[in-house]
């Protein structure tokens, strides 16, 4: 008792947390009791699989026989063909013939050559389902069936193969449908195989263009592209520019798509610089080649990259051979037109080019009058597009 009482009071607290740790340990194996807890989880259930024998781990299941005779889908039977006494139809499969099974081939001249075959619902000469609705209106896209708007929209014509050994020659008319008479007035006035091509911003395009496709022309779209001298040279609105971001280019030609349907290609105007730089030309000739549309190039640059960009993307195209009113006047443009029949008789075709101004139409169409007995051929220029 005296010992206790003389005891300094900083040892006794000691003494007393010493006794109490004796008790209760202070620190308990976690980690071997979580392993305990794992390893008897574990072994139960590998005991209940042996067991119990089955595979599945006691997961329900159902069977069901894939033969049955009534249908599950009540609609199934109500418009499921039946037989006279009311019974389901047997089908007996085809017996092969003797011999085993053979390739019949079909005769390539005896299909319908109709390139729009399959196509319904053609409004003002142009079908809905070659039609793909966006922001800006319907632009052109490969239809269901794959058939093309270069295919369904080109003229039928005379081919190099069937031309017999005659050059073939082909017209481009372009700038139409800026203005409403004169453009009409061409309409009537060219043969029905001389290819018209339309600027995007002619308010009277769905009267202009109308009118053409109901006399038989085909048609282009003319797509404005940056010129060298840009911008003191300026093509029109919505200009596809080069040093563009992609996508902004993108909106500028579906927007230009949109201004009219039915044709069966586009073609440049101006766009020696545009053509000439493949970062910016090479996602708008992919973009033709996705839609099915041809790609006609005025031949008015050396540097366009429009003939290996295309043969790239599949794009069936064509080069013009010379522009034909550099010009305007009358007996200018009878020297080119000489000048493209020497061309087309030397290399089998050639294409001219010429803008819709009145002595030009008026021009073209008296040369056309006599054209067949010189020993020519007048085409559309898709006649002379590579099919690819």
């Amino acid at each position: 008792m005296a010992d206790d009482l003389s005891t300094p009071l900083v040892r006794r607290s000691e003494k007393r947390r010493f006794n109490a740790g004796a008790l209760i340990p202070r620190r308990w194996p976690f980690a071997r009791l979580s392993f305990a807890a794992m390893a008897l989880v574990l072994a139960v259930t590998v005991g209940r699989i042996v067991l119990t024998e089955e595979p599945e781990g006691g997961r329900p299941s159902a069977e069901a026989a894939i033969s049955a005779n009534r249908p599950q889908n009540s609609v199934v039977g109500e418009v499921a063909p039946k037989s006279d006494d009311g019974g389901p139809v047997t089908i007996t499969p085809l017996a092969t013939p003797e011999g085993g099974p053979s390739i019949t081939t079909i005769d390539a001249a005896s299909l319908p050559d109709a390139p729009s075959a399959g196509l319904e619902g053609e409004a003002d000469g142009v079908f809905p389902d070659l039609l793909e609705e966006t922001q800006h209106g319907a632009i052109p896209r490969i239809g269901a069936q794959g058939q093309t708007p270069f295919s369904a929209y080109s003229r039928a014509s005379t081919t190099p193969a069937a031309a017999g050994g005659k050059p073939l020659v082909a017209i481009v008319v372009t700038g139409l449908g800026l203005n409403e008479s004169g453009t009409l007035e061409a309409v009537d006035t060219l043969p029905d195989d001389v290819t018209l091509a339309f600027a995007p911003y002619g308010k009277s395009l769905p009267r202009t263009v109308a009118a053409a496709r109901a006399q038989g022309h085909e048609l282009l779209l003319q797509l404005p592209m940056e010129p060298f001298d840009y911008p003191e040279n300026d093509p029109g609105p919505e200009t596809l520019l080069t040093g563009q971001p992609m996508r902004a280019n993108l909106e500028k030609l579906f927007w230009l798509m949109a201004r009219f349907g039915g044709y069966a290609g586009v073609m440049n105007h101006m766009g020696a610089r545009f053509t000439a730089s493949a970062a910016d030309f090479t996602p708008m000739m992919e973009e033709f080649g996705t839609r099915g549309l041809a790609y006609f190039d005025d031949g008015t640059s050396n540097r366009s990259l429009a003939p290996q960009l295309a043969e790239t993307n599949k794009v069936p195209f064509a080069k013009g051979s010379l522009v034909l009113d550099n010009n305007p006047s009358r007996a200018p443009i009878l020297a080119a037109l000489d000048s493209l029949e020497a061309e087309a008789r030397q290399t089998g075709s050639a294409i001219g080019v010429i803008s819709g101004l009145p002595v030009s139409i008026q021009t073209v169409a008296e040369w056309a009058a006599g054209l067949e007995d010189k020993g020519l051929v007048l085409v559309p220029a898709s006649a002379l597009m590579t099919k690819r």
